[in-house]
């Protein structure tokens, strides 16, 4: 990565949003990626943390970081981890309500993934560069 920027978020539903505004005004600076897709992305996974993951509790946080490369623009979430791994799900799930964040982010990211960590695990997504 070239440049990369990076912030931490108390693990409370309402930073959701914050973490859409820092991602949004990275984007406007850099004008390099779809933002509606990498506002989609941030969203997701931050809900993520916030809701399955021990970031959510008392205490927790989660870190927001962007990376600008060449060609892609890298969305990593970091969250405290939990007792359940990420899985995608199909649109024909049975789940009743959410979990199908992971698809939507498969359907719109270049590619995506999870990767554990001492503390807990980072979940991320790389956009295609517009004008790279």
């Amino acid at each position: 990565m070239l440049k990369r920027w990076c912030r931490k978020f108390p693990g409370l539903p309402r930073q959701v949003a914050e973490a859409r505004d820092f991602v949004a005004a990275l984007l406007g600076d850099e004008g390099s990626a779809p933002v509606d897709d990498a506002l989609l992305i941030v969203s997701e996974l931050a809900t993520n943390a916030v809701r399955h993951t021990r970031s959510g509790r008392y205490g927790g946080w989660f870190l927001v970081a962007v990376g600008f490369g060449d060609d892609v623009v890298r969305i990593e979430v970091f969250d405290a981890g939990g007792d359940k791994e990420p899985l995608l799900r199909s649109i024909n799930s049975d789940v009743e309500e959410g979990g199908r964040g992971l698809l939507l982010i498969a359907a719109c990211a270049k590619n995506w993934g999870v990767q554990d960590r001492p503390y807990g695990r980072c979940v991320w997504a790389e956009l295609a560069r517009v004008n790279a």
